[in-house]
C-alpha cells in the first residue's frame, strides 16, 4: 500500500491557469482548496470558474445541477493553515523562481509532511525548488495546457530525488481527474514546448528574414501541419509575451538556435498587443515555409529523444492532446519521409552549428519506429500499454500486430500480464473508418482477416500459465470490452464504462462477445448488453460479475498486480442464476423473450421502466443485426468456447455485407442516425 493516497487536491493561485486546473479536479469529483494571498484575489478566481460553467450550461455541456455540484466541491480562501489536509497542492502562481521558492517554502509549514507538492512550471526545472522544499522527495512537476479545465495533457515530472512512489501516486491523480499523463524528464521545456516553441519562433525568424509576410506564414504553417492557427495567431490568443519568455528561457538554457528571432524581440518592444494577421497570401511560398518548419520541428523532437527527455510515443501523444495537432512530429516525420526529413534538418543543424541528432541520423529509410502498443516489466509482472489517447486506443491491423508482438515478448518472458490503455480509455472499439473503407471498396476479406486476427490473439489472452489482466481505467466499448472479458481478470476504476454496441451500427460483436459474455454474466443479461447496447458503470459491471474488481486509481496498479499474481481463472461456465437481486427483472424477461417478442410488443415489460427502455432502444437497433446475434447466442451456448467463437467468423459476413452494416458503420462516422432496414412488424 502506498504512503501517498490522493483524495483531496489543493490549487495555490487563483487566475486563470490555477482556477482553470481546480475547475477540473472538482469537475471530476473530487474537494478542491483554491488559495491565493487575499480574499479578492481568491474571489477573482472564484468568478472565473462561475462564469466559464454558466458558459457551460448555456452550451448544454452541463446541467444546472452538476454546474452547481462542482462548485460546492470547490472552497476558495486566503488562509493558507485550510491546507493541513490536502494529500496534493499543485503551485500555478507566474513564471517567477523567486515567488515559487517562497510559495514552495509556505507549503512546506502548512502541508502534511506526505502530502505531494506539485508544480506546473513551464519555464524552470523542477530541481529549482528543491532547496525550497521539506521532504524534497514528495516534490514534483506537473504541467499544464490552456485551457486546463478542457485540455487533458499533462506532463509529470519528477527530480532525482523524487520518491517513485510519489510519482506513481500523481501519475494516478491525473488519470483519476481525466487527464492524459506523460512522463518527461526534468529537462528544458519538458517534451510538449521544447518542439513547440521553436515551431512558433520559426515562424517569427521567417518573418525576420523576408521570407513571408505574416499572412503567408500563416496559411503555409496550417496547411503543412493541419492545424486549426498558424504560429502568430498562437501567440496572440496565449499573450505574446508569453511567447518571448519561453524562447529566452529555452535559449538560455539549451543553445542560441532556441532564442527568440529579432522580429519578436522588436514586437515585444513595441505598444502593440497582437500580430496583425491580415495581408495577401502568396501561395508560391508555400514551400520554403513547411520545410523550414518542418526542419525544426524534427530537428527538436529527434533531439529531445536522443536526450532521453521524452519518448518517440510521448512527443506525439503531447501534439495531438495538448497541442490538437493532427499527427505527432514522428508520425509525421515517417509521411514526410526520412531522406527528407534528413535532408531538411541537415540544412537546418548547418545554418545554427548544431549537431544531427543520432536518432534521425540512424533513422532507416522506412521510418521511425513508433510503439502504439508498448511492453514493459516492473517486478514481478509485466505490463501491455496501448499508446493511442487521441483515438481512444482504437484497434486497427497495425495496433493488433505491434498487439501481438508485444504477448509474443511476454510469453518468452514468462510473466503475468495487465493489459491497459492511456487517455480516457481502455480501448474503445475497432477503427470505424477501416471497415466502411473496406466495404465501398469491396474489399470485405480484409475485414474478414482483421476479425480473424484479432480472435486469434485474444485467445491468448486466458488459460495460459499465467494470469492476463485487463486494467479497465475508463471506456471499453465495442473490441475494447471483447478484449477485456477475453482476459482471466478485470480490474476496473470507478469511471471506467462497459458496452457492446455493435447492433447500433448494423453489426454484431465479432471478436468473442457474444460467446464470452455469456458465459461471464449469464445468457441473459448478456443478450439484455448487446441487444441493447447498454453502457454500464464500474459498480453495476461488478454487480452482474463482468468485472472482477474495483479499485480507486490510486490502488488500481497494485490490485491489478494482485490479481494478476492470483492466476489463471478457470475455465468460465454461464451462470444459470441471476446474480444480483437487481437485477433479476432483466434476467426473467430475456429468458422468456425473444427478440421477434420484444418488437413485435408481444413482451410484457409488466410496466417496468427498465425494461420498457430495453424495448425502446431495441425499436432503433438493426433488426438483421439482433437476430444475428440471437442465433450465435442460442448456437453457441453448449459449445466448448473455442469451437462457439469459430461462429462468429462464420456469420461476420451475414452482417458486414448486409445493407444494416455499411449503412450503421456509416452513419457513426457521420454522426447520424443510421436508416436501418424495418422488419415486417414494425
Amino acid at each position: 500500500m502506498s504512503s501517498y493516497s490522493i483524495k483531496k487536491f489543493a490549487v495555490i493561485g487563483a487566475g486563470n491557469m490555477g482556477s482553470g486546473i481546480a475547475q477540473k479536479i472538482a469537475t471530476e469529483g473530487f474537494e478542491c482548496v483554491l488559495v491565493d494571498l487575499n480574499d479578492e484575489q481568491v474571489a477573482r478566481g472564484m468568478g472565473i470558474i462561475r462564469n466559464l460553467l454558466d458558459q457551460g450550461v448555456e452550451r448544454k455541456v452541463f446541467r444546472p445541477k452538476q454546474a452547481e455540484a462542482i462548485l460546492s466541491r470547490l472552497h476558495g480562501t486566503s488562509d493558507w493553515s485550510e491546507l493541513a489536509d490536502v494529500d496534493l497542492v499543485i503551485e500555478a502562481v507566474f513564471e517567477d523562481v523567486d515567488v515559487k521558492r517562497s510559495v514552495f517554502g509556505r507549503l512546506s509549514e502548512h502541508c502534511k509532511p506526505n502530502a505531494i507538492l506539485a508544480t506546473n512550471t513551464s519555464s524552470f526545472y523542477v530541481k529549482e525548488l528543491v532547496s525550497a522544499v521539506t521532504n524534497p522527495e514528495r516534490l514534483i512537476g506537473l504541467h499544464y495546457f490552456f485551457h486546463p479545465a478542457k485540455n487533458r495533457l499533462v506532463e509529470v515530472i519528477g527530480h532525482d530525488g523524487t520518491d517513485p512512489e510519489a510519482f506513481r501516486a500523481a501519475w494516478a491523480s491525473q488519470e483519476a481527474i481525466g487527464k492524459t499523463p506523460i512522463f518527461s524528464k526534468d529537462a528544458p521545456g519538458f517534451v510538449v514546448n521544447r518542439y513547440f516553441v521553436p515551431w512558433v519562433n520559426e515562424g517569427v525568424r521567417l518573418l525576420g528574414e523576408g521570407v513571408a509576410n505574416i499572412a503567408t506564414i500563416e496559411w503555409a504553417a496550417k496547411k503543412a501541419f493541419g492545424v486549426g492557427m498558424g504560429p502568430f495567431e498562437l501567440m496572440n490568443v496565449t499573450g505574446v509575451p508569453i511567447s518571448m519568455h519561453a524562447a529566452n528561457s529555452l535559449g538560455a538554457s539549451l543553445h542560441p538556435f532556441y532564442a527568440p528571432g529579432q522580429a519578436l524581440v522588436d514586437f515585444c518592444a513595441t505598444d502593440e498587443r497582437n500580430w496583425n494577421l491580415e495581408g495577401e497570401v502568396d501561395e508560391s511560398k508555400y514551400d520554403a515555409i513547411a520545410d523550414r518548419m518542418f526542419a525544426v520541428t524534427f530537428y527538436v523532437a529527434c533531439q529531445l529523444v536522443d536526450e532521453g527527455v521524452g519518448s518517440v510515443e510521448d512527443t506525439d501523444i503531447g501534439a495531438r492532446v495538448g497541442l490538437r495537432w493532427p499527427t505527432g512530429p514522428f508520425e509525421l516525420l515517417n509521411r514526410v519521409g526520412v531522406p527528407r526529413a534528413q535532408a531538411l534538418v541537415q540544412a537546418l543543424v548547418t545554418v545554427h552549428g548544431l549537431d544531427m541528432p543520432k536518432m534521425l541520423s540512424h533513422a532507416h529509410e522506412t521510418g521511425v519506429k513508433i510503439e502504439l502498443v508498448s511492453l514493459c516489466t516492473e517486478g514481478d509482472v509485466a505490463h501491455i500499454r496501448f499508446n493511442q489517447p487521441s483515438t481512444m486506443n482504437a484497434l486497427d491491423k497495425n495496433v493488433l500486430m505491434q498487439f501481438d508482438s508485444k504477448l509474443t515478448l511476454d510469453q518468452a518472458v514468462g510473466k503475468p500480464l495487465v493489459i491497459g490503455g492511456s487517455g480516457k480509455a481502455f480501448v474503445a472499439g475497432a477503427d470505424i473508418k477501416f471497415f466502411v473503407d473496406g466495404l465501398k471498396r469491396d474489399d470485405y476479406p480484409s475485414i474478414a482477416e482483421f476479425a480473424a486476427y484479432g480472435q486469434k490473439l485474444f485467445l491468448e489472452l486466458n488459460g495460459k500459465e499465467h494470469a492476463t489482466v485487463a486494467r479497465a481505467h475508463g471506456l471499453a466499448l465495442g473490441g475494447g470490452a471483447e478484449m477485456a472479458i477475453a482476459c482471466d481478470w478485470i480490474c476496473a476504476s470507478p469511471k471506467s464504462a462497459f458496452g457492446f454496441p455493435e447492433t447500433s451500427i448494423g453489426i454484431f460483436p465479432g471478436l468473442g462477445g457474444t460467446q464470452r459474455l455469456p458465459r461471464r454474466v449469464g445468457m441473459p443479461i448478456a443478450k439484455y448488453l448487446i441487444y441493447t447496447g447498454q453502457i454500464l458503470d464500474a459498480k453495476s459491471a461488478l454487480q452482474i460479475g463482468l468485472i472482477d474488481a474495483v479499485a480507486s486509481f490510486d490502488e488500481l496498479d497494485a490490485t491489478c498486480e494482485e490479481w494478476a499474481l492470483k492466476g489463471p481463472s478457470k475455465s468460465r461456465v454461464a451462470p444459470e442464476q441471476c446474480p444480483s437481486e437487481d437485477w433479476q427483472p432483466v434476467w426473467d424477461f430475456f429468458s422468456q423473450y425473444s427478440v421477434d417478442d420484444i418488437l413485435s410488443g408481444e413482451a410484457d415489460a409488466l410496466g417496468n421502466p427498465l425494461l420498457e427502455k430495453a424495448a425502446s432502444k431495441m425499436a432503433h437497433k438493426s433488426y438483421h443485426a439482433l437476430k444475428l446475434a440471437e442465433n450465435l447466442f442460442l448456437e453457441g451456448a453448449h459449445m466448448d468456447i473455442e469451437r462457439a467463437l469459430e461462429l462468429e467468423a462464420r456469420d461476420l459476413d451475414k452482417a458486414f455485407l448486409h445493407a444494416d452494416g455499411l449503412e450503421g458503420l456509416s452513419a457513426m462516422l457521420e454522426r447520424r442516425r443510421p436508416a436501418f432496414q424495418q422488419p415486417a412488424f414494425a
